[in-house]
């Protein structure tokens, strides 16, 4: 079934077309993503697609039947609404009545004639099982406070707010742009599993090479104003834009080749009134005057290296906490309450040493920034202390950078660090040239900074950065809203960088790349380390889950299996008002083998609607209503035939 048709879109940007001709299509099941350097209209076609935004030629049908469900980069709401009133702000007749079961379920004696009726609702409408779903969404996401308003939620977790908003209603067409930013790893690996189980189709923007991988079938690559598509994951993609640039470049080469010869024959000045040396001008100025193919231009993360001293940094028993509720302290009439700190990070201390390369991994709220704040100097710890070698020179990347004026164009921001940049090689490059090599070309140096995309004007910031050429770099999230072509750049640079680096990213494939040890934020405020990539330490995570789920299963059948002896004893203890038949006999034999069978199909499939996986979630929920009465029924029966015993 078609879900999506787009037919001849056009958008023009701040200085020419972002895109023309665009048209494509979604079939159900589809996975597709949209990749393509910064700025050229990646959010800005999803946003015309999704409707929010006009286009200025073209047209966007949708099945109506369907539904479509879209996550913006930046999710508008309202700071007065909670999340609840966030999430289920919907249309869908299914998502009302969940809404008003959940908000019941906090005070059902109050309620408890409406509650029957909403549960009748839910079940004429066969809504248990999409109810777990919903459940399992927000678990996942650990969205448990439903009364929180919006305006006190950080950054990631709206986003988190948004994307379950998403997820959780009845559509079957996703439209997602950059889903996995501000998303810690764990996330993302939940939101990469669900995305390629489920039956939903997918159209999404991400610069995450793992999540594109692991999710999508069709990759599309917008550039020079053009949509086309590569059948395949990104890999495949890979492999074809290779075989492609190797067939353009050859292609070029015989064009010049013909054009030289061309060249002379024009030179030589032929007649041109016959029909022949006419025609044979017009296409010879047709090949002059095509486009003319040229490589991805990469930037050159080059700047003159600065020494480290002996002692880089050391952190001596730093901790900090932050207040997590309050208790109450003193007795009336002075009773008051107090808050009560929460540890975030509990008596760490570590010697850095020149050249190492770590990446901090820990879930949202678990205190990444917050160290990365205390090392560079911009927050105090609660205890302990932090030593700065003599020549140690900080380069701090922030999540979210500030610009004092955004009314700037790129070039006086770049200028206002430094007139002229000296590299490695000791090759001197004027503000205007070091921008090109970072890809700023031509008018875009003098654009204001208001008018970049969110991309681009972090990407200007990080420029700007290492112009100062730190010797230890510290990066709070800086794959966020870069392209995928530049994030390759950025990993080249940082794999050959030599001084230190401590970095914080979703991305676990750039973790891969460019940090070999990583420090573990745990719950408690410890912090641990792991020598090993990142998505190694994912494996690694998910074999211990998975070893616990075993112990955890293999202790409920321990205890069943004693409790079913005990009671076995025990009824043998009883007088037996007369013996069983044998008949009864073998029928009590079965029932009592078969409820130990069910008690644990029923325990398991306890635990898969809890599950994230939504499919694994959905069949269990089918199978349990079965299971309950048939243990009923047997647990019934049991009784009967135990009387005789």
């Amino acid at each position: 079934m078609n879900l999506l048709s787009v037919n001849n879109l056009a958008k023009i940007g701040r200085e020419k077309p972002l895109f023309t001709n665009v048209t494509f299509g979604l079939d159900e099941g589809d996975k597709a993503a949209i990749i393509g350097r910064n700025g050229t209209g990646k959010s800005t076609l999803l946003s015309v697609i999704a409707g929010t935004l006009e286009a200025d030629e073209g047209s966007v049908v949708t099945n109506k039947s369907a539904g479509v469900s879209y996550l913006s980069q930046n999710p508008v709401f309202s700071a007065d609404d909670t999340i609840r009133e966030h999430i289920f702000k919907s249309n869908s007749p299914k998502l009302n009545i969940i809404k008003e079961y959940e908000e019941l379920l906090e005070n059902i004696e109050q309620n408890a004639a409406r509650f029957e009726k909403v549960q009748h609702e839910m079940d004429s409408n066969d809504l248990w099982n999409y109810e777990a779903q919903v459940r399992s969404i927000l678990s996942t996401l650990g969205i448990n406070d439903m009364e929180r308003k919006m305006g006190t939620l950080s950054g990631g977790m709206v986003k988190k707010v948004a994307l379950a908003q998403v997820l959780v209603e009845d559509t079957k067409l996703l439209l997602l742009d950059e889903p996995t930013n501000h998303l810690d790893i764990s996330t993302i690996f939940w939101l990469q599993n669900y995305l390629h189980d489920t039956k939903r189709s997918v159209l999404m923007v991400t610069h995450d090479r793992y999540f594109l991988d692991a999710v999508c079938n069709n990759i599309y690559e917008l550039a020079r104003n053009r949509l086309k598509l590569y059948q395949g994951n990104y890999s495949t993609y890979l492999d074809k834009k290779t075989v492609e640039a190797e067939i353009e470049e050859n292609t070029e080469r015989r064009i010049e080749s013909v054009l030289r010869v061309e060249r002379e024959w024009l030179l030589r000045g032929p007649c041109a009134r016959g029909t022949k040396q006419k025609a044979r001008k017009q296409h010879d100025e047709a090949l002059i005057n095509r486009e003319k193919f040229s490589s991805d231009k990469g930037f050159t993360f080059e700047v003159a290296g600065r020494r480290l001293g002996g002692k880089v940094l050391e952190l001596h028993h730093i901790s900090k906490s932050y207040p997590k509720g309050f208790a109450s302290q003193g007795s009336a009439p002075t009773k008051q309450a107090v808050p009560v700190p929460a540890p975030v990070i509990k008596d760490f201390s570590y010697t850095f040493t020149a050249g190492q390369k770590i990446g901090v991994f820990g879930d949202n709220g678990s205190g990444k920034s917050t160290l990365l704040n205390i090392i560079t100097g911009n927050l105090e710890s609660d205890t302990g202390s932090v030593v700065v070698g003599v020549n140690t020179v900080f380069g701090y990347y922030q999540q979210n950078p500030v610009f004092k004026d955004l009314n700037m164009t790129v070039l006086e921001y770049i200028k206002e660090g430094a007139e002229v940049i000296t590299t490695n090689s000791g090759k001197t490059l004027s503000a205007s040239q070091f921008l090109e090599e970072f890809g700023f070309e031509g008018k875009i140096q003098h654009s204001a900074l208001s008018t970049l995309s969110g991309g681009e004007r972090k990407r200007v910031f990080l420029v700007r950065l290492l112009m100062q050429n730190p010797n230890f770099l510290v990066l709070d999230e800086p794959t966020n809203d870069f392209d995928i072509f530049t994030m390759n750049i950025l990993e080249q640079f940082l794999e050959g960088y030599k001084g230190c680096l401590l970095i914080v990213s979703h991305d676990r494939y750039f973790m891969d790349k460019v940090a070999d040890t990583l420090f573990i934020l745990e719950d408690n405020g410890e912090i641990s380390g792991y020598v090993g990539k990142c998505s190694e330490y994912i494996d690694y995570r998910e074999e211990l889950r998975k070893e616990k789920e075993l112990a955890e299963k293999a202790e409920r059948e321990a205890k069943a299996k004693s409790a079913n002896q005990k009671s076995a004893v025990e009824k043998e203890a009883v007088p037996q008002k007369r013996k069983m038949s044998f008949k009864e006999q073998r029928e009590f034999e079965q029932i009592e083998a078969e409820i130990a069978e069910l008690e644990e199909k029923k325990t398991r499939l306890e635990e898969q609607m809890a599950s994230s996986d939504f499919a694994t979630a959905q069949k269990a929920g089918e199978e349990y209503k079965a299971v309950s009465d048939k243990l009923e029924a047997d647990y019934a029966r049991w009784d009967e035939l135990s009387e005789l015993m």
